[in-house]
């Protein structure tokens, strides 16, 4: 591709490259430059990427995208904002992809991965249509599923997925968005069909530093799309909706005045039933996923359905035999009477859900494992331990991914919040040997919630991500047990 075409839309300052130069690829990473690559020098958090300018040169790219003059003899264009430059160059190189498909973009607090997948799944079953997912367990083309490093990918690397989702014949793609995404511009470029909003709640402010400014975030998508659904029944919805095109479709479990409402909503241990009314008809949805939060999820995704044309009854149809994500109160086999779930609640108002939600189908203690981030939000941390100890019957406080921080220091953190609540707790460092313990001290009737982890399957220990899944955990010491016996 001519460079003059990978330029399109992009601020130039200067130009000091030929615009026939023919470009191969586009490239952030020197290490990933091929022959022919525009290289693309963005400043990040951890390093500069005009630093690496001489290894892509050295490389072989014919080009460099950057904010600063070289010092390497390359032909280069100077732009003002080189990570926007990057999100434009690769939907320029890969022919604008996000116009072949419809894409559905889905952002908030909670909620994201399980929305995405049922609305991926009702789309499958309604329309017999191929779709794409990008999210935080793994990316999807239909049925093949690809490891996902980040939530939203980088932008270039999003494009490069889009292309591959569109050459293999997909019409649809649902992805989740990340607050990160939008404001470093992995999605600039992306042509949204719908965006929708599910909630709002206290998460990433070690990023984001205030709640207005996590909100002005989300709300960067909705420029975006063409049109836009919300849950009316979150305090941030006017925030975040107000650049949002109208008409705005809304939902909710308590407003009459709702687009979509829920009615005669019913939680069991096995999921959730509801009426959803829309405009004067009322269909009876059933989803086997537990929890109040569910109704949410489930009248987010038939939200994303009604905005694509797909009836409401077809829709719910669809639902009812649908499933969730994997690591979202996710059950694992015990080796008697009580039970262990598995969640990635790691914000004050999800573990306040899965708690509550757990209580619902507890006969005996509900015991809660749990820890922070290291390098996050530490403001939450305290909020964390308090709602723990005030929903759980037993909490014990642990690591999870601690990254740079010393566990021991992330759980100081954590037990003025604790110690707050009415219940008695447990400090165990190591992850493991916490698992281990709550499985060798539980009663019959518990109910173990391992939270946190869900669908990860690794520890980040420093700069090293370790191998660590709590389902295996949990099988090892039931093999230990039985051996024991």
């Amino acid at each position: 591709m001519k460079l003059k075409s990978v330029l399109k839309d992009i601020r130039v300052l200067s130009l000091c490259a030929g615009e026939e130069l023919e470009i191969g690829g586009v490239a952030y990473d020197s290490r990933q430059v091929r022959p022919g690559d525009l290289f693309v020098a963005v400043r990040g958090f951890a390093s500069d990427g005009h630093k690496y300018i001489p290894m892509a040169v050295e490389k072989g790219c014919a080009a460099v995208l950057c904010e600063e003059i070289p010092s390497a003899d390359v032909p280069y264009i100077l732009t003002d904002d080189s990570r926007l430059g990057l999100a434009l160059a690769g939907r320029n190189f890969y022919r604008d992809p996000s116009r072949e498909m419809t894409v559905i973009g889905i952002t908030g607090t909670n909620g994201k991965t399980t929305t995405s997948i049922l609305v991926k799944q009702i789309l499958e079953k309604t329309l017999g249509a191929k779709v794409g997912l990008v999210g935080s367990i793994s990316n999807m083309i239909g049925d093949e599923e690809f490891h996902a490093e980040h939530t939203t990918p980088e932008s270039s690397d999003l494009q490069a997925l889009f292309r591959q989702m569109a050459d293999a014949g997909c019409s649809h793609c649902v992805m989740e968005v990340s607050s990160h995404s939008l404001v470093l511009h992995r999605v600039a470029g992306t042509h949204f069909a719908v965006g929708l909003f599910t909630n709002l709640t206290q998460d990433h402010l070690d990023f984001h530093n205030t709640m207005e400014e996590y909100a002005r975030a989300k709300s960067l998508l909705f420029p975006l799309c063409e049109r836009a659904a919300a849950n009316i029944d979150d305090d941030w919805t006017e925030t975040v909706l107000k650049d949002a095109p109208r008409p705005l479709y809304t939902f909710s479990a308590k407003s009459d005045s709702a687009d979509l409402t829920a009615r005669d909503i019913r939680l069991s241990p096995t999921g959730v039933r509801f009426c959803a009314l829309e405009r004067g008809e009322l269909v009876r949805v059933s989803l086997s996923l537990p929890g109040r939060f569910s109704v949410y999820n489930a009248l987010a995704a038939l939200a994303c359905a009604r905005m694509l044309g797909v009836p409401l009854k077809d829709a719910a149809d669809a639902l009812a035999v649908s499933h969730g994500a994997k690591g979202r109160v996710e059950p694992v086999p015990t080796d008697g009477d009580y039970s262990i779930f598995i969640d990635y609640a790691v914000t004050p108002d999800a573990i306040e859900n899965v708690l509550t939600t757990l209580r619902d189908v507890t006969p005996g203690r509900l015991v809660m494992l749990f820890g922070c981030g290291g390098d996050r939000d530490r403001k939450k941390r305290p909020i964390m331990g308090r709602i723990a100890a005030d929903l759980a019957d037993f909490v014990i406080v642990t690591s999870d991914n601690p990254r740079t921080e010393k566990p021991e220091d992330i759980i100081a953190e954590i037990l003025p919040g604790v110690e707050q609540g009415k219940a008695p707790y447990k400090v165990i460092c190591d992850r493991v040997e916490a698992i281990r313990w709550a499985i060798e001290n539980h009663r019959d009737g518990d109910v173990i919630l391992l939270c946190g982890k869900g669908h990860e399957d690794y520890q980040i220990i420093g700069n090293e991500k370790i191998h660590m899944d709590e389902r295996e955990i949990v099988a090892e010491e039931l093999r230990r047990r039985a051996q024991a016996r």
